[in-house]
């Protein structure tokens, strides 16, 4: 990928020799970091090297009443570098970025403006979240729904306390994994995995995992059902469980979506979840989950930044197979301290979600110790 900003803008802080060197670079740290716990080989998943981003944002910054730029925070992390492209995001959005500044301007809605946010889909669907530091009235409404006609976009306006629609708050994503098609709802200010290719590589490394194992399976941070969905065919039954009110109402409209019956979505956290398993405390939410019905051998997380606490490894380790999704390898090491005095790694995947940035996913597969050959 090649950049003008590279050096000034903080989005990227690894670019020196190019793609291939950044991805050795991570791959040598995390074979290194994790030596203790698995030698084997770990694949790697390469990104594409440019226009990967199907989710991002900007700042807007002010020069005068209604000469507006798209800005980032610079690479110093004490101020902001003006950007009029980004080869990061995708070809939708980066042909979008100039025509959408030239309307604000035109239009005069740039007022109090201070951020935009850009979702897309692989097909070209685009919402578009203004955010402002002020009321928006009957007249914005006019212009904006104006504008999303001109440029055939989705447009939401955000303030505090504020949410107004004009076309719709969600895109329709296409996932092509092992040749077969899911479609996801992708709703605007909720998780998705931002790199829709490598985000396919990285269910098909999943389900890869979970052949031949059978039985029903356990998820954990389900999210909008990203993974779920697509393992739905490898198992009779699946439990899915997830904080977010709106992303478990996403879950199951993307069940329904791709014709799926075999799922059950419970809005808990993981802490409210192993206390119902273990008759600590009763939930309401879970007064229709018949738990004794399901033969659970498999246990999936894909937890945030902060891993998994103590309680839910030692939950998890109570599974025979384990499929660990993490976004931030020093968590999973420490995860891995636990889960690793009952079970030991079969497989090991780093997923480049991230291009020229210090951060990765890596996935991992633990199975028992007593369930396999010493």
């Amino acid at each position: 990928m090649e950049c003008k900003y590279f050096g000034a803008c903080g989005a990227c802080r690894v670019y020196e020799n190019g793609y291939e060197a950044q991805l050795s670079d991570k791959v040598a740290l995390n074979r290194e970091r994790f030596l203790s716990y698995y030698s084997g080989e770990i694949t790697v998943i390469e990104s594409p090297q440019e226009h990967y981003r199907f989710r991002s944002e900007f700042k807007i910054w002010h020069q005068d009443d209604n000469e507006i730029e798209y800005a980032m925070t610079n690479s110093e992390k004490n101020g902001v570098v003006f950007v009029d492209e980004c080869p990061q995001v995708s070809e939708y959005i980066s042909n979008l970025m100039p025509k959408l500044l030239a309307a604000i301007r035109s239009h005069k809605i740039g007022f109090k403006l201070f951020g935009v946010d850009f979702l897309s889909s692989s097909s070209g669907e685009i919402v578009v979240s203004l955010l402002y530091h002020r009321k928006l009235d009957e007249a914005w409404s006019e212009i904006a729904t104006k504008i999303s006609r001109e440029l055939a976009i989705h447009i939401i306006g955000r303030s505090r306390k504020q949410k107004i629609v004009i076309g719709q708050d969600s895109v329709l994503e296409t996932l092509n994994i092992n040749g077969e098609t899911y479609k996801f709802n992708h709703i605007e200010n909720s998780f998705t995995q931002p790199n829709p290719r490598v985000n396919e590589q990285m269910v098909a490394w999943a389900l890869k995992n979970l052949s031949n194992i059978g039985g029903d399976l356990l998820e954990l941070y389900c999210g909008a059902g990203n993974f779920t969905i697509p393992f739905a065919k490898k198992f009779n039954k699946i439990l899915a469980t997830e904080v977010s009110k709106s992303s478990i109402n996403a879950a199951k409209a993307n069940m329904l979506l791709n014709s799926v019956t075999n799922i059950e979505f419970v809005r808990m956290s993981v802490e409210e979840f192993v206390m119902a398993l273990d008759g600590l405390r009763v939930f309401n939410r879970m007064s229709e989950v018949d738990i004794d019905s399901y033969s659970i051998k498999t246990i999936f997380v894909d937890p945030p930044r902060s891993g998994m606490d103590d309680a839910s490894c030692r939950f998890a380790s109570r599974y025979e197979h384990i499929l660990y999704i993490s976004c931030n390898p020093l968590t999973l090491l420490r995860d891995l301290d636990i889960l690793c005095q009952t079970h030991v790694i079969t497989d090991m995947a780093l997923f480049d979600q991230f291009p020229y940035t210090h951060h990765v996913e890596m996935g991992v597969k633990l199975i028992q110790k007593e369930n396999t050959a010493e």
